[in-house]
């Protein structure tokens, strides 16, 4: 059953995107060598609850952390730990936040430190890949459009590799709507794209091998060969000519060009 949202419902979800992206940027502001992924899950907690909302992932099918912070070769649902984060590491901090009775959920992908000229230019593609996708969210074209966007600059253009088990979704009342938003397809297939669809697209690119495995603990998911993987996120309305996107990047982009721990280059 897929979801079409009201102007009403769209301006609420604009709200809980928005907090995310806020809370994206407070955290970019904290990211240095020597912290923990398990200080800046307690931060975002208090963060999201500060601003009258709930962080999402909470007990969301008994994930047990306020938030995915996958480094390096995690390509998602990585567990919060009390590991250091170390200079060269490269971070996906994945958010969730319910407020108003809907849910915002997006990504980013931060480098501590300089992670090499070819891991920075695996950051630029898989986040150029993102809008390549947006682009296509448009009333009259289909879920296959935006696959194919993502696929063809990140596979076929720099032949990175597109996980194929994990995708993105629908977005409102539930943290995961119908319908599947795959990273991977053929163009004009698939659903039928309308306005007032909200979509989270998410493409996860490996620099090596599409293949991953999910470790025991029933979430972490890992590249076969641990090579880096790269994961961005965004809350797309469908319009009519161009999409409308939800959430915001340029306040975390901000905050990421004030940090000096971290790594911005391509």
């Amino acid at each position: 059953m897929i979801y079409y949202k009201t102007e009403a419902e769209i301006a609420l979800m604009r709200e809980s995107a928005l907090l995310v992206s806020k809370t994206l940027a407070h955290i970019a502001g904290l990211l240095k060598p020597g912290i923990t992924t398990l200080s800046l899950d307690k931060v975002i907690g208090e963060f999201i609850r500060d601003h009258q909302a709930e962080p999402t992932f909470l007990n969301y099918k008994g994930y047990p952390f306020n938030s995915c912070i996958s480094v390096n070769d995690v390509v998602v649902h990585g567990f919060p730990d009390k590991n250091e984060l170390q200079e060269g590491d490269i971070i996906s901090v994945d958010i969730g936040t319910y407020k108003n009775g809907f849910h915002g959920d997006h990504a980013y992908t931060f480098a501590i430190g300089n992670p090499g000229e070819d891991v920075m230019k695996l950051i630029r593609v898989t986040k150029e890949s993102l809008y390549k996708g947006i682009e296509k969210a448009i009333a009259g074209n289909r879920i296959g459009d935006i696959a194919y966007a993502i696929q063809e600059h990140t596979e076929k253009k720099h032949g990175y590799g597109v996980v194929r088990e994990l995708v993105g979704h629908g977005l409102g009342k539930m943290l995961h709507e119908d319908p599947q938003v795959p990273n991977y397809g053929r163009r004009g297939t698939g659903q039928v794209l309308r306005e007032g669809l909200v979509l989270a697209i998410e493409p996860m690119i490996n620099m090596g091998k599409k293949d991953v495995y999910t470790e025991e603990d029933g979430w972490t998911v890992r590249t076969v060969d641990h090579k880096p993987s790269v994961h961005f996120e965004h809350d797309v309305c469908v319009r009519k000519g161009k999409a409308d996107i939800l959430s915001d990047y340029s306040i975390i982009e901000a905050a990421e060009k004030n940090n000096p721990n971290l790594f911005t280059k391509a």
